[in-house]
């Protein structure tokens, strides 16, 4: 039996002391790497005004690793419609799939945006819609699948996201006064537009060159079970769930979108990718202190600092942790998969059968280049021999 398809998840990450110019030489070099190694695919993430995290611009980052690899799909993980219009993501894409013909996922995330304003009432805040979801799917203690995986307790963003400085991001990321559409309706604009069918509420045919008839395969990403899950079904694209930031709500996207799910022209059944915070190295002991940095990388975003560059393993494993900032990160940090080959392939194993993932997305961060190399590898090779 051959082994379940690993993609890459690169959110292009900066590390302490890099320069930008390293970074983005690692990404090129990663892409190039994995693609020896037999990785099936290389996203790239969209962030913004994070100083350890640079990968703000999917299209653009396809475009460089495109000239350095020959065979590995190239996608986004993805574009964030919160901000983006349906035409631009459409266009970008038609352009690179004229240069990597083929090769081509186009990702779309839901984000945050500003909501369409609702008769009776102004336009709800990100945080309300986050408690929305929050109050259908969270659980307030730990729990775990039948097969044993770790579902922690539902972390809070909503502090986060009513804050000032999400506020400022929004103000930065859209034009004012624009808001977001609704994204069944984006959605559906993407498919339009690449098959050449889209018209505007007057009739009016619009055509997107590049763009239409590009060799494209559409997913949707998402987090809960929520509209994107249920967008993804309903409209037969396949799905792209997340264990790496939001493990306490990746069954419940999972069956979200299986539930919605109806065969398609694109799609005859449900296909599901999930992404895996994952750090391999020879031995437990060696993992765990290349990840030694992590915990410190995301109380960073959950303090509302933005994502700091990746600190080294003797910095982090120095620092002073209260029980407020481990309580901050534990949800991070308990389901990140750590340790040897054999440590990791056993993680990812109980991933796969406890969420039924038909591909599995693997995101790495370490301080040094060479070692997050050496993880891709070591655990390609393991996950090959284990079939």
């Amino acid at each position: 039996m051959s082994p379940t398809p690993l993609a890459v998840l690169d959110l292009i990450p900066l590390s302490q002391g890099e320069t930008h110019r390293d970074a983005v030489a690692h990404a090129v070099d990663l892409a190039r790497r994995t693609e020896e190694f037999g990785y099936a695919r290389y996203w790239f993430a969209e962030h913004h005004l994070n100083p350890g995290v640079l990968g703000v611009s999917p299209a653009l980052a396809i475009a460089l690793a495109g000239q350095a690899t020959q065979r590995i799909r190239l996608g986004s993980a993805g574009v964030q419609f919160g901000h983006r219009t349906p035409l631009s993501a459409v266009e970008e894409f038609g352009l690179l799939d004229a240069a990597f013909p083929g090769r081509l996922d186009l990702g779309i995330g839901r984000s945050f945006g500003r909501p369409a304003p609702t008769e009776g009432r102004g336009p709800s805040t990100a945080a309300d819609r986050f408690r929305e979801t929050r109050g259908k799917v969270a659980h307030d203690t730990d729990q775990h699948t039948p097969n044993g995986l770790l579902l922690p307790r539902q972390f809070d963003l909503s502090p986060l996201l009513g804050s000032p400085r999400f506020g400022a991001l929004l103000g930065v990321l859209q034009q004012p006064g624009a808001w977001t559409p609704d994204y069944d309706e984006q959605i559906g604009q993407v498919i339009d537009l690449l098959a050449g069918t889209y018209r505007s509420d007057e009739g009016v045919s619009v055509r997107a060159h590049p763009g239409e008839g590009a060799d494209v395969e559409l997913w949707v990403l998402g987090a809960s079970g929520g509209q994107s899950a249920r967008v993804a079904g309903a409209r037969g694209l396949r799905f792209a769930a997340s264990y790496h930031h939001s493990p306490s709500t990746v069954i419940d996207s999972v069956e979200a979108y299986r539930a919605a799910f109806r065969p398609s022209a694109e799609l005859a059944a449900p296909y599901v990718s999930v992404s895996a915070d994952v750090v391999v190295a020879d031995d437990d002991a060696t993992a765990r202190d290349l990840a030694a940095g992590y915990g410190l990388w995301v109380r960073s975003i959950r303090r509302n600092q933005s994502a700091i560059p990746f600190p080294p393993a003797d910095e982090a494993l120095a620092y002073a942790w209260s029980e407020e900032d481990r309580e901050l990160v534990r949800d991070r940090v308990a389901t990140q998969i750590v340790g040897s080959p054999e440590t990791v392939v056993a993680g990812l194993a109980l991933l796969r059968d406890a969420t039924g993932a038909d591909e599995l997305a693997i995101t790495t961060i370490t301080h040094r280049h060479e070692d997050r190399v050496r993880s891709y590898e070591l655990l390609a090779k393991a996950w090959e021999n284990r079939g």
